[in-house]
């Protein structure tokens, strides 16, 4: 997975939830929306991944609309729907219905192509205590780096 350009990325998401497996994914867009991502006008915080239907559908992400398209331009929340291999489908649907699983995305971004791709994750949801403790690492971490920095 080679990264070209990122466009958005989910910086919380490692923190609220523990990462089990990363998928790309491929999304299907309208070309104001392709315009707008080259842009760099996109956000991802909040959105999530939801299997419906039996296709897999982003949902409650933002891709502000593209001012010279505005006449035709697109919904900026609208639901967009992913593109992976049938296996992958079947596998995600499986862990989202029966273990309970949240699909989350991490990045989006152009591959090498130009093709506009997200890379989701298989996350477990955090409980309260479990986010302490990371951040409590986090924090020994950076008092650690500091202190190697000032005594080198």
């Amino acid at each position: 997975m080679a990264i070209t350009k990122l466009i958005a990325e989910n910086r919380r998401a490692r923190f609220d939830y523990l990462i089990e497996q990363t998928f790309e994914a491929g999304i299907a867009l309208e070309g104001s929306e392709v315009k707008s991502l080259r842009a760099g006008k996109a956000n991802i915080a909040e959105s999530y991944a939801s299997p419906e239907r039996g296709e897999l559908f982003l949902v409650n992400s933002y891709i502000q609309e593209y001012a010279p398209s505005a006449q035709f331009g697109h919904a900026p929340r609208r639901p967009r729907k992913l593109l992976v291999r049938q296996r992958e489908l079947y596998k995600l649907m499986g862990a989202v219905e029966r273990e309970g699983r949240t699909l989350v995305p991490l990045k989006l971004y152009f591959n090498e192509r130009g093709l506009a791709k997200l890379e989701i994750a298989l996350a477990k949801g955090k409980k309260a205590a479990d986010k302490r403790d990371a951040q409590k690492a986090q924090d020994w971490k950076r008092q650690q780096a500091r202190l190697l920095r000032d005594r080198g």
